[in-house]
């Protein structure tokens, strides 16, 4: 058996290899296979698409043409010209045309439409969005357009937090308000946020504001449910021995169900926070529009589809590399369920390390009171 093997614990307490190996229910995976797994998650997705755009005889609907032959010879298809992307049936009647007439055959080479570029180029888009200068003078810088979505999400998401989240807690920890507030989030909750948008504009003006309202409103709505259901997921027995140790309602929400509920809490943020994403193109093009969505679009006009597709993977790796950071961060905030104490640690460290320093610092800090009576009175006592 390998090191890395998944190992469970039998009733004697015998470690054994977890049954069903790699398909055991609900066991952890060995590190070195976990990590292999999430390269595949992405590394398939990309082979699909290498071989849909590298492979001429998969899919490949249309054909750019690279000589459209005889142009003098007439015709239904004659319009076709050099760099065109034509069905293959209208490049295949062209040539048959062009064969009656006695004329040069037309040639190209198959494709995939334009709205689906192949990795490379979408790759060269990627780096160019940041180097090239807009196309038309006023818009955005590509960086210019993420920080401002990000500004939107991020102010969207905070505010929704900072009342979604206490209020959640309330309707889960007290059935006082659950009953008086879940009836009104559940019904608006079904309401699409984008609705609320000519309101916001109506409202909040063009700006900034009514964007970050429709993030509030598809965020805080579910935000209250989902943080009302995972703190009535605490588990009962808690509070049971909380109150026989004649804990009051405030300190079994302060000392027993925050505590308990904290590490599903965070969780539960990192999902909503995808959430936030999801509204964030519908919520830039109303009023003026913004942003990685003003972008999306202008490009979109444009035809520059790699542009369209980098702006795409752009967000998702955002979202990426946000959930991730949040993830390290919930592995080393709540010692008590992951058992990593590393932060804790460092945390003693530094307060030692402060209390150390102000230690040493303190006997000369003392001696600045006993001098300074004796130079006061000195000068006091001093002739004029």
């Amino acid at each position: 058996m390998s090191a890395g093997e998944p190992l469970a614990r039998g009733a004697a307490g015998a470690r054994r290899p977890a049954p069903g190996g790699l398909l055991a229910v609900q066991a952890p995976l060995p590190r070195r296979t976990s990590l292999k797994l999430a390269a595949l998650a992405f590394l398939l997705p990309l082979a699909v698409w290498c071989v849909i755009s590298y492979v001429p005889f998969v899919w490949h609907p249309l054909v750019r043409v690279t000589d459209p032959g005889d142009a003098t010879a007439p015709g239904v298809y004659a319009y076709i010209a050099e760099g065109q992307l034509v069905e293959r049936e209208v490049f295949e009647r062209r040539n048959l045309e062009l064969a009656r007439a006695g004329g040069r055959l037309a040639r190209g080479e198959r494709a995939n439409p334009i709205f689906l570029p192949a990795p490379h180029e979408v790759g060269r888009a990627f780096y160019a969005a940041f180097t090239t200068p807009p196309q038309r003078t006023g818009d955005h810088w590509l960086h210019e357009s993420l920080l401002q979505s990000c500004k939107v999400i991020f102010w969207g998401f905070v505010y929704a937090a900072l009342l979604g989240v206490p209020l959640g807690v309330l309707c889960g920890a007290f059935a006082l308000f659950s009953r008086l507030v879940e009836p009104f989030v559940d019904f608006i909750r079904y309401m699409p946020a984008p609705v609320f948008g000519a309101l916001a504009v109506a409202v909040l003006g063009l700006g900034d504001a009514p964007k970050i309202a429709i993030i509030f409103i598809g965020v805080f709505f579910q935000m209250v449910l989902v943080v009302a259901n995972t703190v009535r997921s605490v588990d009962p027995a808690l509070l049971h021995a909380a109150q026989t140790l004649g804990a009051k309602p405030r300190q079994l929400v302060a000392h027993v169900v925050l505590p308990a509920a904290l590490p599903a809490l965070f969780r539960d943020m990192r999902i909503l926070i995808g959430c936030a994403w999801t509204y964030l193109v519908v919520a830039e093009l109303i009023g003026e529009k913004s942003g990685l969505s003003a972008f999306l679009y202008q490009q979109q006009r444009y035809r520059n589809f790699d542009n369209v597709i980098a702006g795409i993977v752009m967000i998702g790796l955002i979202g990426l590399a946000t959930d991730q950071l949040l993830a390290f961060l919930g592995r080393h905030l709540f010692p008590w369920e992951t058992g990593s104490t590393a932060l804790a640690r460092w945390a003693r460290g530094l307060r030692r390390a402060r209390g150390a320093r102000a230690r040493r610092a303190g006997p000369a800090q003392a001696e600045v009171p006993a001098v300074a009576p004796r130079l006061h009175g000195g000068l006091q006592g001093e002739p004029r």
